[in-house]
């Protein structure tokens, strides 16, 4: 059985043991002539809560431990003169899998019985032509060494999955039965099952914590190990970003950064202003018709796809840059620029600051307006001195969101910037940004192990980093003016 079998049996059980529970604590009640501390239900949830949760549990550990034991296994019975020169063992771990899932699969199609299986070899043609029938092509490359780790592999992986599976429904069925003979009238159920909800809380919650963990210690362990491989002085030194893959790369960290920045600036520039003011005029001068209308199509733009507005910025946006202000100005021959993707990064900025910062000002209490107006303010008085000094935490948090956004945009930066890195002041000059490198040292022909290719985890922390100062500076800036505020 699958996993996927398995959970909907334990999930089917633990249906069975509500209504089990539920009627358990009916019968005991009446028959002790007791009332029952808790509700019905409260007895029922209980049960298909000790159903459930340790066999969930189990399955899920199973699941994540049982290949890299497995493999782990396998991978030390491979001797060295099975792997090929130049080759890594992880290289034919690969194969191993991929041919142990092909023996699957001829006995799922009852193209092989299990007893031929036992009996294939790797140098018969049948097996090759039975293997090639499921997408499996064995190269001439691949040893019988490699065939029998594959036969070894699935045969261990096949008893492992028949273990997996009884020891999650014995979990199921010992803890649902031991629960349901605990069942009285005096027991605490409610009690039990609030603690079962309390603890899946506290676990949802810890989620993105743990995520962050596993984020950063991704990233500062591969950085890591960039480090022992190039110098870090020169990474964060150095001017000049050249990888070859082939030696002599030079791989600084500053014009990424530069070339970060300054999209980000260019996009900011357009998009704070015109989302700020956008929202100041739905919410306080805009009426509800027109309020109704404007404020979802300006939303629109938030969902339109990135790779639409990289298309936008590539075929229209570039082209009349260069050709009404960059070449008759002489600042250069190119449509992809800093100004293009800047432009329209921002047009796609706009409703995050708008849409936020219209809820925030709507949310100022409208006794700070009437006292202002009691006192003589105009209107426009009234906003610049007191809706938004009382909205600026939140208008803060929307530029904020915004700046993240434009640091972490990819695609636009790719169709409308370009892919040079430099330090050059001219808006009008091709550059690019670390998410695109970090993009195009992950893919392609690459050698993992190269600094070349580990350089991304260092520019994800470095930019990790950067980001983390920013919402310390914004988090500072916030808490000082309310402080004054107050």
């Amino acid at each position: 059985m699958t996993p996927s079998v398995i959970l909907i049996i334990v999930l089917g059980l633990a249906v069975a043991g509500y209504f089990l529970g539920r009627q358990r604590a009916l019968i005991t009640s009446k028959r002790d002539g007791l009332k029952l501390h808790s509700l019905p239900a409260y007895y029922g949830q209980s049960v298909a809560l000790f159903v459930a949760v340790p066999a969930l549990l189990l399955l899920g550990a199973w699941l994540f431990l049982q290949p890299v034991l497995i493999e782990t296994s396998i991978s030390g019975k491979i001797p060295d003169s099975a792997i090929p020169e130049g080759g890594a063992k992880s290289l034919v771990m690969v194969d191993v899998r991929r041919i142990a899932q092909g023996l699957d699969q001829i006995v799922a199609q009852g193209n092989a019985s299990e007893a031929e299986i036992n009996e294939m070899r790797a140098d018969f043609t049948d097996v090759r032509g039975r293997l090639a029938s499921v997408g499996v092509a064995l190269g001439s490359d691949v040893s019988p060494v490699v065939f029998e780790a594959a036969k070894e592999y699935r045969s261990i992986d096949r008893t492992a999955a028949i273990v997996r599976n009884v020891a999650v429904l014995a979990t199921a069925l010992a803890f649902g039965f031991w629960f349901l003979r605990r069942i009285r009238p005096s027991l605490r159920a409610r009690n039990i099952s609030e603690t079962f909800v309390t603890a899946l809380l506290m676990g949802s919650s810890l989620v993105a914590i743990l995520t962050t963990v596993g984020i950063v210690g991704s990233l500062l362990f591969e950085s890591i190990s960039f480090f022992k491989m190039y110098p870090a002085e020169d990474f964060f030194l150095s001017t000049t970003w050249n990888p070859q893959f082939r030696g002599g790369s030079d791989l600084g960290f500053l014009p990424l950064l530069w070339g970060t920045i300054y999209v980000s600036v260019v996009a900011l520039t357009l998009a704070v202003p015109v989302g700020l003011m956008i929202a100041i005029y739905l919410a306080e001068y805009a009426g509800g018709k027109l309020r109704s209308f404007a404020k979802p199509a300006i939303e629109v733009l938030a969902g339109i796809p990135t790779i639409v507005y990289g298309l936008f910025a590539l075929i229209t946006v570039g082209p009349l840059l260069r050709d009404w202000i960059a070449q008759p100005l002489g600042l250069g021959s190119s449509s992809s620029s800093v100004m293009t993707a800047g432009l329209v990064m921002g047009i796609m900025l706009i409703p995050f600051v708008s849409s936020l910062s219209d809820d925030i000002i709507n949310s100022v209490p409208q006794s700070m307006r009437d006292g202002s107006y009691g006192l003589g303010a105009t209107k426009s008085e009234t906003i610049k001195q007191v809706i938004l000094p009382a909205a600026l935490p939140g208008v803060v948090g929307a530029i904020l969101l915004a700046a993240s956004r434009a640091i972490g945009e990819t695609m636009i930066v790719v169709m409308g910037a370009g892919a040079s890195a430099r330090l050059d002041l001219n808006p009008f000059e091709a550059m690019t940004t670390i998410t695109v490198k970090i993009v195009s040292q992950l893919t392609g022909d690459t050698e993992f192990a190269s600094p070349e290719t580990l350089v991304a985890f260092a520019l994800g922390l470095t930019l990790f980093v950067f980001t983390l100062c920013l919402n310390i500076l914004a988090l500072y800036i916030v808490r000082k003016y309310r402080e004054q505020y107050e």
